[in-house]
């Protein structure tokens, strides 16, 4: 989900004449010519900043604006809208080059680049509580990672400003493989416009971004002209899909779901006997999950009474869910029927991006929330705050609505014949095992909200500790207090951002 980088002064052949501006946009004479088909140049600004970042005062060059994708006759098909952040001084060659998205898929880079590693971020309520109306505390942040690398934030079209040019079917670039591939081939431009193909390289997404990079590596190392990687940033991970727990007779998805609930359940008091600590709860939990409770979902219709008797005291109390509601739920409590029935007695729902966050329906009756309160809590403030900073503080203010997440239709699932295996089981981690057996410098950093509940932790655990990933200390994990976007929770951003910068130091 995230934006870019977008060339400077230079018109390279991938990019063409730009928009040069310093304290503000000066369209050239240049911009007014036409491209191919009646296409206008990309339109590019740079603008200077300073900052300090990590504890370290940064001078840097910010550039925001379009990178055009071109067949094989150089005509434009696709503009990548992407925001590169570089330090200024003399070149080091060792310095590294992080490229960040988010995912959806249909998700722009907002999340990331205004909610945690940008050089301004917009400010929410630390505590789940809705962030309101503006005006939003746009503020410097110091938990960039500016002072450890230069940051590129990805676009990928159809989201944020980014788009198909011309005559230009969108569907073109709105599926797994085609998706990852235009984002290779934007890294590629990348690197030869700044002249970086040799720095330490950096990958990463959140959410579906973290399927897009382990599409993305395999697009970059999967052949014989390699982009070599050092690392892969994976921000609640979804990489395996079959854990789905509304789809009858899958057992996986409440499986990896219930630490997750457990965590929720302590974290509004509606645990028996609650641990002093959730990572005791979830520990746990873990355990319960896939030893008793996942025997006694395989066994299905086989289950004994009694074993059925001896899995609801403990199901209940793992989930804060009443005996009742669970034996009439067939041992079966799918993430939406759990969110509206923790706290029912109370009249509230909880999130599903972030369980910490609760709301209000029309009324009590149903089985499934109206809404989900922990994006509609957060979404006013990084939709104004992306829109103001890229048109007023970086001076790219495009003639195109801003896409936050938007609509990216008919996205296509199918991985061809995909890693390992055939294309109807949608399970990205083989490209990460596979990137990690033929490149033995290149790690993975791994982090998870406990009260995530679109991306599980348990889910990503699971998908990452599989036959042909290997066992040898490159992935790190590291858990935060927070949901999904982890980063709105105060204490999480430093946390996270102390947490990778020290993964890119360790290189």
């Amino acid at each position: 989900m995230k934006k870019l980088f977008a060339l400077a002064v230079s018109a390279l052949a991938l990019a063409g004449p730009a928009a040069f501006a310093q304290d503000g946009p000066k369209p050239e004479a240049a911009a007014e010519r036409r491209s191919d088909a009646g296409i206008p140049p990309p339109v590019v600004s740079v603008t200077k900043h300073s900052g300090t970042f990590g504890g370290q005062r940064i001078n840097y060059r910010a550039i925001a604006g379009e990178t055009y994708l071109k067949d094989k006759d150089g005509k434009p098909l696709a503009a990548i809208t992407s925001y590169t952040y570089l330090k200024e001084g003399p070149t080091d060659p060792n310095r590294p080059v992080t490229f960040l998205w988010n995912g959806g898929p249909g998700s722009g880079s907002v999340w990331l680049h205004m909610g945690a590693f940008g050089p301004k971020r917009v400010v929410v309520p630390s505590d789940a509580k809705d962030d309101g109306a503006p005006p939003f505390p746009i503020i410097d942040n110091p938990e960039s990672l500016l002072d450890v690398t230069d940051l590129v934030f990805i676009d990928p079209v159809g989201t944020g400003f980014s788009r198909a040019l011309g005559k230009t079917d969108p569907k073109d670039y709105w599926g797994v493989t085609k998706d990852a591939r235009s984002m290779a081939q934007f890294i590629r431009l990348w690197l030869n416009e700044h002249g970086r193909w040799n720095a330490p390289k950096y990958i990463g997404g959140e959410s579906y971004g973290t399927t897009r990079a382990a599409a993305v590596i395999n697009e970059l190392e999967g052949s014989y002209t390699d982009v070599s990687v050092n690392g892969i940033l994976l921000i609640s991970s979804i990489l395996d899909f079959s854990q789905a727990a509304d789809t009858p007779g899958n057992e996986l998805g409440y499986v990896t779901n219930l630490p997750s609930m457990a965590a929720t359940a302590w974290y509004h008091n509606k645990v028996a006997d609650r641990p002093a600590t959730v990572e005791e709860f979830v520990a746990q939990a873990r355990a319960f999950a896939i030893g008793p409770y996942a025997t006694a979902l395989l066994k299905g219709n086989s289950i004994t009474a009694e074993e059925r008797a001896a899995i609801l005291p403990q199901l209940s109390r793992f989930t804060g869910v009443s005996q009742a509601y669970l034996s009439n739920a067939n041992l079966r409590l799918s993430p939406s029927r759990f969110y509206k029935e923790l706290l029912r007695d109370k009249g509230l729902t909880i999130g599903r991006l972030d369980t910490r966050y609760t709301g209000v329906d029309y009324d009590n009756a149903g089985d499934r929330p109206d809404n989900d309160p922990s994006f509609y809590g957060i979404d006013g403030a990084y939709t104004t705050a992306m829109n103001a900073y890229s048109r007023e503080t970086l001076k790219y203010s495009p003639d195109v609505v801003y896409s936050s997440i938007g609509a990216v239709g008919d996205w296509d699932w199918n991985l061809g014949s995909g890693p390992r295996g055939g294309s109807g089981y949608l399970n990205v981690a083989p490209y990460l095992g596979k990137a990690l057996r033929e490149n033995s410098g290149l790690r993975i950093y791994a982090g998870q909200g406990y009260y995530d509940f679109a991306t599980p932790f348990f889910g990503a655990e699971y998908s990452l500790n599989r036959t042909g990933i290997p066992n040898d200390g490159r992935i790190e994990w590291h858990y935060y207090h927070a949901g999904h976007m982890m980063y709105v929770r105060e204490d999480d951003l430093k946390k996270l951002s102390s947490d990778i910068r020290n993964f890119i130091r360790k290189r």
